[in-house]
């Protein structure tokens, strides 16, 4: 008769190996020592949670409470804003007299809450140019950054699966600052030139974070000698990803023997030219579509569970060579456990597609569960497969 103890153990053992299954391999053991958050807090959201449903309590209430405490100054880089919260947090902070400035995508710039921004004082620049100006981040006091993947709107905080980062470093506030007023004073989108970065490498309580803005930072070549330096696995998860340099190091990772395994966003496998999807599945990779009715909005890398990378940036040529992004990396065993808990989250949702050969060089792909609003066919010719 097996007593209550060994039960216990058996089931505690088989929870291990489920997730030790579900995640590839990736080991789920914590670093010996717990070291100071303070300095950080991440966010992600839950479009299963309560909150989801009452548009209130994510992300972005932490992020307007900031706002609320700002004393100084709050600028921000939005691709996109429709937060109330947000909306109501910038215009008492300029009531009470913070400056406040904001820098946006011109084709979101007639959205209602921008436009109350505009019409309370709050100076807003578009960037009045076809590419986009893509960031998501905003700065408090030159003091704290707060960026990741989210937009500041309704979908981006309650219905898209995101990240959001709280980081407190004064050197990091001024990197971000010095790419704000690129854009805010001197009026320059999407310029290639000398990197943007005073400090392009800070350390906050021993973390080191490397930072990134496009298009002039090359972000595109440190992505790569990231992949190519995996000794053991790399995850992401990606809501775009045609980099056809990214594609190719996570190929030639797996050949070596790394343990290669991600989440790509299911509508924009079905609708982008050029997607790396198949790519990678026929390269032998296991690859997912993500299962959330909305968008699974992540643009993340985990290295070897010690290196994350995360921001605005989508894994695409836009996002290296016209779009204004922000990319972090950042070097932590513990934030990486913390976005490897997300991963295994997104990736228990998602379902893989199959691609079956039809004749030498046509493929055909069909991926499960489609939603119901996903039936745009995109025919790959330049690939020799059609994404259906």
């Amino acid at each position: 008769m097996i007593g209550g103890s060994s039960i216990v153990v058996i089931v505690l053992a088989a929870i291990v190996l489920i997730y030790r299954a579900l995640v590839g391999g990736v080991s789920a053991d914590p670093p010996a020592a717990t070291p100071s958050t303070d300095w950080y807090t991440i966010y992600f959201t839950d479009p299963n949670a309560p909150s989801a449903r009452t548009l209130r309590g994510g992300p972005d209430q932490k992020l307007a409470e900031a706002i609320d405490a700002a004393r100084l100054s709050v600028d921000v880089a939005a691709y996109d804003l429709d937060l109330w919260s947000l909306r109501d947090a910038l215009l008492a902070a300029h009531r009470r007299g913070v400056r406040v400035r904001m820098v946006t995508e011109s084709d979101f710039i007639s959205n209602p809450e921008v436009q109350a921004l505009i019409e309370a004082g709050i100076e807003v620049l578009g960037d009045r140019r076809e590419s986009l100006m893509h960031n998501k981040f905003m700065i408090i006091d030159r003091l704290e950054v707060w960026t990741g993947s989210m937009n500041f709107t309704v979908n981006g905080a309650y219905r898209n699966d995101n990240n959001l980062l709280r980081l407190r470093s004064s050197r990091l506030a001024e990197d971000f600052t010095g790419e704000f007023e690129e854009m805010f004073l001197d009026d320059q989108f999407g310029l290639r030139g000398a990197p943007a970065s005073r400090y392009p490498s800070v350390t906050v309580e021993g973390v080191q974070l490397d930072i990134f803005f496009s298009p002039e930072d090359d972000t595109v070549d440190r992505l790569v000698e990231l992949v190519q330096s995996a000794q053991r696995s790399v995850r992401f998860m990606a809501f775009s990803f045609t980099s056809d340099p990214l594609a190719s190091a996570l190929q030639a990772a797996s050949r070596r023997g790394v343990s290669v395994q991600g989440v790509m966003e299911r509508d924009q496998v079905a609708s982008n030219i050029g997607s790396e999807y198949d790519y990678l599945r026929r390269a032998g990779i296991d690859v997912r579509l993500d299962g959330n009715p909305s968008s699974m909005h992540h643009k993340v890398l985990i290295i070897d569970e010690q290196i994350v990378v995360t921001g605005s940036y989508n894994f695409s040529s836009n996002a290296e060579d016209s779009n204004d992004e922000n990319l972090l990396v950042i070097h932590d065993a513990y934030i990486a456990g913390q976005f490897l808990s997300e991963y295994a989250r997104v990736l228990s949702l998602a379902q893989p597609g199959q691609t079956w050969q039809i004749e030498p060089g046509l493929w055909l792909t069909l991926p499960f569960l489609l939603r119901s609003y996903s039936s745009q066919t995109v025919g790959k010719i330049a690939y020799g497969y059609f994404v259906c």
